[in-house]
């Protein structure tokens, strides 16, 4: 199953290249039969390797001329960036999904390395040791949001 996720990440990233302005629509059904897969594989993969932690926001519609859109989050280009902060970082998050926000964020060179770096460290579970568990996510996404308004103004 792992082969298959990743040749229908692979081959969807791979479009959203060619387009022109950043947005895939394609069928849910009609990828599903190019891959020879049922349309749950496909809404695995979208929401899984297609998140906005990833850089990525999805919208779809189901049924049989259902379609899903998919579109690359450029905070570069973003000019409402609260928005598009508080969609990726919402009122929770794990470090991990932390993690992935961070390093699309350096690959865009949105951040420098460093700067990455030091945000990450900053939100580790061994800086927030004095944080309760219950709460400790609550709070990396309201450090994180206020890190990156700064930054990115």
């Amino acid at each position: 199953m792992a082969g298959l996720t990743n040749s229908i990440e692979e081959f969807l990233k791979k479009l959203l290249l060619e387009t022109e302005d950043g947005v895939l629509e394609i069928g849910r059904n009609d990828l599903a039969n190019h891959f020879n897969c049922a349309p749950s594989q496909i809404n695995y993969v979208l929401t899984t390797r297609f998140t906005p932690y990833e850089g990525y926001h999805i919208e779809s519609r189901r049924g049989g001329s259902g379609y899903i859109r998919i579109m690359k989050l450029s905070f570069k280009e973003q000019p409402n960036i609260r928005e598009l902060i508080n969609e990726a970082v919402g009122p929770t998050i794990t470090k991990n999904k932390c993690y992935h926000l961070i390093n699309t964020l350096v690959e865009e060179d949105v951040l420098t390395q460093r700067e990455g770096q030091l945000i990450m460290h900053g939100l580790e579970d061994t800086a927030l040791t004095n944080v309760d568990n219950s709460k400790r996510n609550e709070v990396r996404a309201d450090i994180l949001r206020s890190i990156l308004l700064v930054l990115l103004r």
